[in-house]
């Protein structure tokens, strides 16, 4: 058995986004050349997430508010985290959303369902982060 370890840096213009990084994980597949196998690609940081989902803007701007009604950024001091950091809210997202994603390897490509992509949460953004992708199998 084979394993391929890459990590992605993302750095986002905004608290909060939701970026398709599908492509990088597909990239990292062919530079990987394992055929079967599994793919897991978590986030590195405890206020971001990776999930698999739909590429649809109405289901993000969805998130968004769903998110925002169950663990609202303001006011800060609604949270006994708040102090040091005002990111008790981006942990929390984080927990709803999870922390990684496993797809499975067929062919040498991602064996999805219909239109399920791979996506990057950032709930305290603007600062760099990493996404680890790591590929085991033949």
């Amino acid at each position: 058995m084979k394993s391929f370890r890459k990590e992605l840096t993302i750095r986002t213009k905004s608290r909060r986004e939701f970026i398709n990084i599908t492509p990088q994980v597909e990239a990292a597949l062919r530079e990987s050349k394992i055929q079967e196998g599994l793919v897991l690609v978590n986030a590195m940081h405890i206020t971001a997430s990776v999930f698999i989902n739909d590429d649809e803007s109405g289901l993000h701007r969805d998130f968004e508010r769903f998110l925002e009604k169950l663990a609202p950024e303001k006011p800060y001091d609604q949270y006994d985290h708040n102090g040091y950091e005002d990111n008790a809210d981006a942990h929390l997202k984080r927990t709803i959303m999870g922390r990684e994603c496993v797809c499975a390897i067929t062919n040498g490509r991602l064996d999805f369902g219909p239109w399920e992509q791979i996506f990057y949460g950032e709930f305290d953004g603007k600062r760099d982060k990493r996404v680890l992708i790591k590929i085991i199998g033949e």
